[in-house]
């Protein structure tokens, strides 16, 4: 009998007595990425499936954190920023230039996250009314507007306007990229089975409907391009944007351009950034660095810098190093290859055209130098550099200046090794001679000073156009920038970057433009 009461106490301490198999005291791993989340939304009467990205170390502190929303496009879903954005990776990667935020990321339905035209799914009232207080109520945030981003790609590049516009009380800062949205015009264009699938169900007024009647009071509500020409625009004043956008967009980079000349014209303060790509995340991971940092300096409250980091100009060549000459009256500085001594061979030439109001001679070295310590890091190939002293826009001037370097100089002396560049009035001459000759095979511009018509354009010509976001000639670059694409050049690139109208502007541009000058150089 003993023997039996023994083995069934034994048998009790094994089944209640090991305290490392009690569930409450397991510890559970600390997981950063919280994927499938569920808010059960009351206002659109079912489940909302959402993801959150912690902060490294949010179990370990009682800190509370910014929170930026980031939105997915048309067709994707809230995995798209971590499955295919690697959203992680690139947070923490960045994370020594940003302050630790919450990222929440919910799905999207293909509202265009607004409440829908017939009012049976009201979307934006559950994203402002239900999910952000969800998240300040299971997370450690810092619950102000003024510590609330959104950012978006595509259809979400266009939430991520529409949430900080419509709600700046809960949001402060706004980072469209590749935003889908349509002009007007644009708009009245969208084929039937796109406006019907896309667009009508969520600005109306419904199926079949073409024209004008496409643009519907509701539309119009919800259109940037209504609603920042409003009489009152001080609301917009507490917001900081940020609107980027690749060069190589169909429709999207021309709404892009015509929302950031809009902006500009009625003083709304952004930032706009194009650069090569289109519509992907690998455009996108590339806006990721400026993109959080923008974010994290508004959060801590740090006015963002008006002007870009100084592109790395190297060692500074000498002033023995130029040559000069004269053509008719038109003052030439030659800087020739390192190799020419000692070299046989023939070089492209590229011919710049400075702005003489702000070229200085030490702004001028400072670009001769940045040439060619490219040519010998490889960057482009060795190749003769021809400063023209000033402007100049005579045909006839312009092929005596060629001829003149073609015949005292080893040069490739056919077209398809000519470059042109201008830099501020430099620039508009620059382009005009490549329209108007054909003694260039390719034109770079930057900060250049353009009408509001677009200026024309040659069809065998590679251009490369570059902007300041602050230029003056914003309405010119836009309009220039659609005749290129429209006339169909033969290729082009285009590039709105942070800063003014400055020689360094003109610096960290072609400091950025190197890749394609190789090419150009190289053909």
């Amino acid at each position: 009998m003993k023997g039996r009461l023994l083995f069934i106490l034994m048998i009790i301490t094994l089944l209640t007595g090991c305290s490392d198999d009690d569930p409450k005291k397991v510890d559970v791993p600390f997981v950063r990425l919280r994927e499938d989340q569920i808010l059960q939304s009351t206002i659109l009467n079912r489940a909302v499936e959402y993801a959150v990205l912690l902060p490294a170390g949010y179990d370990e502190s009682e800190e509370s954190y910014p929170v930026v929303y980031l939105l997915h496009g048309y067709g994707d879903d809230e995995t798209a920023w971590y499955k295919n954005g690697g959203l992680q990776y690139y947070v923490d990667k960045y994370i020594t230039e940003t302050v630790p935020m919450i990222y929440v990321m919910p799905q999207g339905f293909n509202t265009y996250y607004i409440d829908k035209y017939n009012g049976n799914f009201p979307y934006m009232e559950m994203f402002v009314d239900e999910l952000v207080p969800e998240i300040d109520a299971r997370f450690r945030t810092k619950k102000d507007r003024s510590q609330r981003a959104v950012m978006g790609y595509s259809m979400g590049g266009y939430g991520a306007l529409i949430l900080p516009t419509m709600h700046p009380e809960v949001f402060s800062i706004s980072i469209p990229l590749s935003m889908s949205f349509r002009t007007d015009e644009q708009y009245i264009a969208e084929s039937q089975q796109a406006f019907d699938n896309q667009w009508a169900p969520n600005f109306g007024p419904g199926q079949g409907v073409s024209g004008i009647a496409r643009l519907t009071d509701y539309f119009k509500q919800r259109s940037p391009f209504y609603f920042f020409q409003q009489e009152d625009l001080s609301v917009y004043n507490n917001v900081k944007f940020l609107i980027d956008c690749g060069d190589d967009e169909e429709a999207l980079i021309f709404t892009s351009n015509n929302i950031h000349s809009l902006m500009r014209s009625n003083g709304i303060a952004h930032e706009y950034r194009v650069r090569s790509g289109g519509h992907s995340f690998d455009y996108w991971k590339k806006s990721y660095p400026e993109a959080l940092k923008f974010i994290s300096d508004a959060v801590q409250g740090i006015p963002y810098p008006s002007e870009p980091e100084p592109a790395t100009i190297g060692t500074q060549i000498s002033e023995s190093d130029i040559e000069t000459s004269d053509v008719s009256g038109i003052d030439l500085k030659i800087l020739k290859p390192a190799d020419y001594m000692s070299a046989t061979a023939d070089y492209p030439v590229l011919y710049i055209m400075h702005d003489a109001g702000v070229s200085s001679q030490e702004n001028r070295i400072h670009t001769y130098s940045l040439l060619r310590n490219a040519m010998s890091e490889s960057k482009i190939p060795q190749s003769i550099i021809v400063d023209i002293s000033e402007p100049v826009s005579d045909d006839d001037l312009v092929q005596e200046i060629v001829s003149h370097i073609d015949q005292n100089y080893r040069t490739k002396d056919v077209r398809a090794n000519r470059v042109i560049m201008g830099n501020g009035s430099g620039a508009a001459s620059a382009l005009a001679l490549a329209d108007d000759t054909d003694l260039f095979s390719d034109c770079f511009i930057f900060n250049a000073q353009l009408p509001d018509e677009a200026a024309n354009v040659s069809g065998d010509v590679f251009y490369y156009v570059d902007a300041a976001d602050e230029s003056a000639s914003f309405k010119g670059y836009e309009n220039l920038y659609l005749k290129i694409r429209n006339d169909g050049t033969d290729g082009y690139e285009y590039r709105v970057r942070q800063g003014s109208e400055t020689y360094q502007a003109f610096l960290n541009g072609l400091a950025e433009s190197l890749p394609s000058l190789k090419e150009s150089l190289s053909r």
